[in-house]
């Protein structure tokens, strides 16, 4: 649909779903639970109340809490509203909250910390708590509401593998279309529950949110505190998202997946050996990639997908593009999921080329079927005596070892080599059997020349914080 000003508009799928089933579960779980026509009730209230206050129409809003239904009603209340909602995790210390605000630009900081609201005393963002920005429970409206699509809705940090995060911005139109090639996919429909197992911080929380509300699903939190494994059969949840680490951990607790019909796989490279398993089992597993600046998946294998498919993390989705480049490899993507640019303070920087593809500094490459492997990030790579290592190819080979639960590769510095790959390694495993198996797979200038135990204060992050493991690496090097 087009509005007045012609600019591309779509129903807002809160309402839509609480005019078409107004008392069908949208919320459940630990935080309480929710029908769709509460939700677009207090999503109405608590918009006015950022209107109110001068937080509407573009003003970004800083938000740090933990989960919990007040942050799910802050979002709807921003999309609502047309403010920008700028999610900021929990694992942030305060001290590092004000650069972030600063670099989004926020005009008003939420949280439910005294130290937090503190911190942010010297930026220009107001502090405000979350009670008073949540309005009471307004009445039922029967009118259906247009959103525009190329209206800024969120600004995500990213990971930041490398360097400070960035304050990647999405529009309202980036997350819808990224919901509707997501269920294309993996079907979803009233009645199914996608548990909630990862922060509304990430890309990949705020996107289980817009694919529930597009497809008039249930979203199911679970106990801060309790397993996954728990959480699945508690909730009974038919689509859950995990990352490796995760699914790891539910093969070790035996947990039933009765009544699962999609396992949506992300957030670093999968060992085999959990494909295998997931595999060997039945279980509707489909391995992807995604990245913040896509809104989430860019590629996802199909259901039914082979232990080949698996290997790899499928083809493109509908309303994107992926491409590998010329030359060096490296992943190209492009399309309506494709986000807006990074923000600077009140500035845009548009990262893409002049045929409208972003450059990921991820290194793949792409089957005669369209499926897309990814090899490593460019920037992750080291020279050794003159050999390129990638080391995610390394790390590879030493999850398939017995009993290796994960594993980081590193470089440390050499004066004869340049850099020599050292390895993290959690797990019960010898060093010198793992040694021995690696040298039987890899060149030899590709063996890490030491193992360390995985450290006890290691960031537990989706993306393995690779600043940490070389940083360590260097002053366990020095202590030798």
């Amino acid at each position: 649909m087009t509005g007045r000003s012609g600019e591309k508009t779509v129903p807002c799928p809160l309402r839509t779903a609480a005019l078409a089933a107004p008392d069908s579960p949208a919320v459940v779980g630990h935080y309480g639970e929710a029908s769709f026509a509460d939700l677009d009730r207090r999503a109405t209230a608590s918009a006015r109340k950022l209107e109110s206050l001068g937080l509407s129409d573009g003003a970004k809003v800083g938000v740090r809490l933990p989960k919990s239904a007040g942050q799910i009603f802050l979002i709807l209340a921003a999309m609502r509203a047309g403010s920008v909602f700028v999610p900021i995790s929990t694992r942030i210390p305060p001290e590092g909250i004000p650069p972030l605000l600063e670099t989004a630009g926020c005009s008003a900081f939420v949280s439910a910390a005294d130290v937090a609201l503190r911190a942010a005393e010297g930026s220009r963002a107001r502090p405000f708590r979350p009670e008073e920005l949540l309005g009471d429970v307004c009445e039922p409206s029967s009118e259906g509401i247009q959103i525009p699509l190329d209206r800024p809705a969120t600004i995500v940090f990213t990971s930041g593998s490398t360097g400070s995060p960035k304050a990647a911005l999405h529009t309202f139109g980036n997350h819808f279309f990224s919901a509707l090639g997501s269920n294309a996919n993996i079907r979803l429909v009233p009645g199914d529950v996608w548990l909630h197992s990862l922060p509304l911080s990430h890309v990949g929380g705020l996107s289980i949110l817009f694919r529930c509300l597009t497809a008039g699903a249930t979203m199911a939190f679970s106990n801060p505190n309790s397993s996954v494994g728990r959480a699945i059969p508690e909730a009974g949840a038919t689509h859950v998202s995990l990352v490796a680490t995760q699914l790891r951990r539910l093969f070790d607790e035996d947990a039933p997946f009765d009544g699962v019909k999609a396992i949506l796989l992300g957030g670093s490279a999968m060992p085999g050996s959990l494909l295998e398993e997931a595999h060997r089992r039945g279980l509707p597993v489909h391995t992807s990639y995604g990245l913040t600046e896509m809104s989430s998946q860019a590629t996802t294998t199909r259901p039914g997908a082979s232990l080949e498919e698996l290997r790899t993390s499928g083809g493109p989705l509908p309303y994107r593009e992926a491409s590998v480049a010329d030359g060096d490899g490296e992943i190209l993507v492009r399309g309506e999921t494709l986000f807006s640019g990074y923000v600077e303070g009140d500035g845009l920087s548009r990262p893409f080329d002049e045929d409208g593809w972003f450059h990921t500094k991820d290194l793949g490459r792409i089957d005669g079927e369209g499926r897309l492997t990814v090899l490593g990030r460019k920037d992750n790579l080291f020279i050794s005596g003159g050999e390129n290592i990638q080391p995610e190819a390394v790390e590879e080979e030493i999850r398939r070892a017995a009993n290796v639960e994960d594993a980081v590769v590193v470089p440390i510095s050499d004066d004869e080599f340049g850099y020599r790959p050292v390895a993290f390694v959690k797990g019960d495993v010898s060093p010198e059997k793992l040694r021995a198996s690696l040298e039987a797979a890899l060149p030899r200038f590709a063996v890490p020349v030491a193992f360390h135990a995985w450290p006890d204060d290691a960031p537990a992050e989706m993306k393995v914080d690779r600043g940490f493991f070389r940083e360590r690496a260097e002053v366990l090097h020095r202590e030798r």
